[in-house]
């Protein structure tokens, strides 16, 4: 990881990832809170925002459109909140935004809370220049491509929910039921045709909605003419 001039955000600076350093950065503290399943399985995202960030998740009425938000400190995170509402409709559906909100908000502890010990900031606007100096977490639609709305907190935000929900070496597992060898090498690439067989199983297996798995076979399972797997 390097920094670079910021253009757009709250700090003169800003961190650059590399989509591999991501992967890496969620996958290490996942294995180093003992939280990395053996098996592709779903992951205990709310066991690992307590161990590893040293707090309670609590639950507030915090508005329509935010699903959460983080407050930081020079010792790191200091809160998570998710949103009230989502957490009481008890469905799978919100069960599971549930859970991609708390990864978003890891990480943002993950790749942003050396921000608020240089600057010691609570949130990603200085205080008074935002009603709330929170991190809000956007709705898990929001999609995980660079251009999302040029804000690279968010995106990168929005990258480690894929990284810590479904891990690649987890992910890369399921996936091989689905790939078959192409060409003469033998690559194994995903068809078409099975690409939405292959989101449903995703889903069920790291239980996550759809759109998430979906975004997630999107970063790793590119189209046929440019094969990754």
């Amino acid at each position: 990881m390097r920094h670079v001039r910021g253009r757009r955000g709250p700090f003169p600076e800003r961190p650059y990832y590399t989509e591999e350093e991501i992967e890496r950065t969620c996958t290490a503290a996942l294995r180093d809170a003992d939280l990395y399943p053996g098996v592709p399985a779903p992951i205990r995202i709310d066991r690992f925002v307590e161990k590893r960030f040293g707090v309670t998740i609590s639950y507030d009425d915090l508005g329509p459109g935010v699903l959460g938000f983080s407050r930081f400190g020079k010792s790191g995170v200091q809160q998570v909140v998710v949103s009230r509402t989502l957490d009481e409709e008890g469905t799978v559906v919100s069960e599971r935004r549930v859970r991609s909100t708390l990864a978003h908000e890891a990480g943002h502890g993950l790749l942003h809370a050396h921000l608020f010990f240089l600057t010691g900031q609570s949130g990603l606007f200085p205080e008074g220049q935002a009603t709330q100096p929170r991190v809000l977490c956007r709705d898990e639609r929001a999609s995980a491509s660079q251009s999302h709305s040029g804000d690279w907190w968010e995106w990168q935000a929005n990258r480690a929910i894929g990284a810590l929900l479904l891990p690649v070496g987890l992910t890369r597992r399921v996936l091989e039921e689905f790939t078959v060898p192409d060409g003469g090498l033998g690559i194994p690439v995903l068809p078409d045709t099975e690409r939405e067989a292959c989101v449903q199983r995703l889903a069920e297996v790291f239980d996550v909605n759809p759109v998430v798995a979906r975004y997630r076979l999107t970063e790793l399972a590119r189209p046929r003419e440019q094969p990754t797997l």
